[in-house]
């Protein structure tokens, strides 16, 4: 239960943290992240806040995950709720200014791709389940042999398009965030020695009987709990 307590800390500690560095890269103002571009081009579009918009489109990911061979943990259901809820917290109290320079611009964003980096390192190694972006470039990862930081790449690029089409801001800070993000996740991940093809996450069902005490039958333990053996 100990080990469970401190992984779930982890878990939300990086989900807040993710949040952070997507509102620094956002208030860089040279251009939206990737998958804010989309974010803020569906919430404009529908009327919606943008944290709002990030919790339906977990779930659509989420889905695509699931059918690609990902596992849904307790910690991507987490990840799908409160990366969204922070999202919106964070840019409500206006802890981070908006930057007035070029200059400035490009170090918000830096800052800000370096921490979602670490971010992604704290929660995925928490092992509750990935979330659901992390999981389809984890399973594009394991199904195409491609380095994971260049997977996010494709990834972030794809959505760069998708959000634009829907009128989402694109700037110089777009086309370096959809390339770095995943050179940044490289760089952290090399640096902490972190593998996440090799994470071995638990399913809802496993960190349930962890919380109640159930026991486990071996060969479901190995078979069904964990991901990516």
């Amino acid at each position: 239960m100990k080990s469970l307590c401190f992984s779930l800390i982890r878990l939300m500690w990086g989900l807040f943290l993710y949040s952070l560095g997507v509102v620094f890269a956002i208030k860089a103002y040279i251009g939206y992240p990737p998958w804010d571009v989309l974010h803020i081009g569906l919430a404009n579009t529908f009327g919606i806040s943008i944290g709002t918009i990030s919790i339906i489109l977990g779930i659509f990911i989420g889905l695509i995950a699931v059918l690609l061979g990902e596992k849904i943990g307790f910690g991507t259901i987490l990840n799908m709720i409160f990366i969204g809820v922070f999202l919106d917290l964070v840019l409500s109290i206006q802890i981070i200014p908006v930057a007035n320079n070029f200059i400035l611009g490009i170090v918000m964003l830096i800052i800000g791709l370096f921490i979602i980096a670490f971010a992604t390192y704290f929660y995925i190694g928490a092992a509750l389940g990935a979330g659901p972006r992390d999981s389809l470039m984890v399973a594009l990862t394991r199904i195409t042999g491609l380095p994971i930081g260049a997977c996010r790449g494709i990834i972030e690029l794809l959505v760069v398009l998708s959000g634009w089409m829907l009128g989402g801001m694109v700037g110089i800070g777009t086309v370096l965030a959809a390339f770095g993000i995943g050179f940044c996740i490289q760089i952290v991940f090399n640096l902490l020695k972190f593998d996440a093809t090799k994470i071995k996450h638990e399913t809802i069902g496993h960190t349930y009987n962890k919380i109640f005490k159930k026991e486990i039958p071996e060969e479901i333990d190995k078979k069904e709990v964990f991901q990516n053996e």
